[in-house]
């Protein structure tokens, strides 16, 4: 969650949170409206905001401070984490760690949603009710839709656009729901 989350979660407002930090109100609206990082501000300046905001500094500063992989790699890393965990291990440790919910208040959309269509497939062919917790995340859908890069590039090489429309007929349903174009999720190396 950024800071201007955290400030509407707590019903404050920029005033009222510089006063009671000690912390200019020029400062602390330049972090909020991304002039100034929070990362590139000082340690106490941190420091006081996490206390202000009753959050650690840590989280104060994980959006800013966690990298985003190219979507690629994170739908590797995902391929392969569910390959060393297994089905099960994989449901109950992405569902426990919530990991969906962060990447959407990241709002990291394509990241939030491969991630769900995955928790949604894995359910569905071991026979296990869907988690109630992400029902209204269910409702969204990409604006686009997104191929992976290989589909892209040998649509492009080839110029033959009917690649794209046999990879969105071979789709696995739960990642189609969201606009993911997604066939193979257990040939990872």
């Amino acid at each position: 969650m950024n800071i201007n989350e955290i400030i509407n979660e707590k019903h404050l407002s920029k005033y009222r949170l510089a006063k009671s930090s000690g912390i200019p109100y020029m400062t602390l609206n330049d972090i909020c409206n991304g002039k100034t990082r929070l990362d590139k501000c000082s340690a106490d300046t941190v420091y006081k905001l996490a206390k202000e905001l009753d959050v650690t500094m840590e989280e104060l500063l994980e959006p800013v401070m966690a990298p985003r992989p190219a979507f690629d790699l994170f739908k590797s890393n995902v391929c392969q984490k569910l390959k060393d965990l297994g089905d099960i291990d994989f449901l109950i440790e992405t569902i426990e760690s919530d990991e969906i919910t962060t990447y959407y208040k990241r709002a990291w959309y394509p990241e939030c949603l491969y991630l769900l269509a995955m928790v949604d497939y894995i359910s569905r062919v071991n026979d296990v009710p869907l988690c109630s917790a992400y029902s209204e995340l269910r409702k969204a859908k990409l604006r686009r839709v997104l191929y992976p890069s290989s589909i892209i590039t040998a649509a492009a090489v080839s110029g033959d656009n009917k690649i794209k429309e046999r990879a969105t007929e071979a789709s696995i349903p739960e990642f189609m729901r969201f606009n993911i174009v997604e066939s193979e999720i257990r040939n990872v190396n």
